[in-house]
């Protein structure tokens, strides 16, 4: 190996001693090396956000950030989150809006909306929030601030809609209805029938 450097790295509450290329990549290390595959490789250029994990409570795309780079500093990727079997409430959230459809840019639409929800606790600012001169801490987010604070995640599939209103629910806290629900069996069989029906007028 050319280059090799030892790191320590925190991964989702265990350390983790690897020898890379000074030039691994946090997302091809977590991939390749330690099986973490939740985290995805989408553009591989910082475009999509496919790849977002959250280092030390701030996300980053993994694609840009070097392995080395993450000496022993806390890397929490997707299959952190949840508790055991218990998911974390984003997940959850995302899984009754229907946040997803695909679901290749949902592991970095979750991480970057978790660590979104801790820059709102701390304050910090987006490019849409009214007021810069104050430095109120637990932002109420409208919204705009949070499709602004998500754009740097694409979803290719358009489930825009169900992420913001699950990153609403989580954020206020207040639980809203579910929109949506698995087929039964009687309404499989109703929708069956009916599409025989049209295939025969036709």
């Amino acid at each position: 190996m050319e280059n090799a450097v030892k790191v320590l790295l925190k991964i989702n509450g265990s350390t983790q001693r690897l020898e890379v290329d000074s030039r691994t990549a946090l997302l091809d290390a977590l991939r390749e090396r330690l099986g973490l595959t939740g985290t995805k490789k989408g553009c591989d250029q910082g475009q999509c956000g496919a790849c977002t994990v959250i280092v030390d409570g701030r996300r980053v795309l993994s694609c840009l950030t070097l392995a080395a780079s993450c000496e022993g500093k806390q890397v929490t990727t997707i299959e952190g989150l949840a508790e055991g079997d218990e998911l974390h409430p984003m997940q959850a959230a995302f899984i009754k809006h229907d946040g997803f459809q695909c679901g290749y840019c949902t592991p970095g639409q979750i991480c970057s909306a978790v660590a979104l929800l801790q820059e709102a606790k701390n304050g910090d600012a987006s490019h849409v929030t009214n007021n810069l001169r104050t430095s109120a801490q637990n932002l109420r987010l409208s919204d705009q601030e949070i499709r602004e604070r998500m754009s740097g995640n694409i979803c290719r599939c358009g489930a825009y809609p169900g992420i913001v209103a699950a990153i609403r629910e989580v954020h206020s806290g207040r639980e809203t209805a579910q929109t949506w629900h698995f087929a039964t069996d009687e309404e499989i069989a109703v929708a069956l029938n009916q599409e025989g029906k049209a295939d025969e007028i036709v």
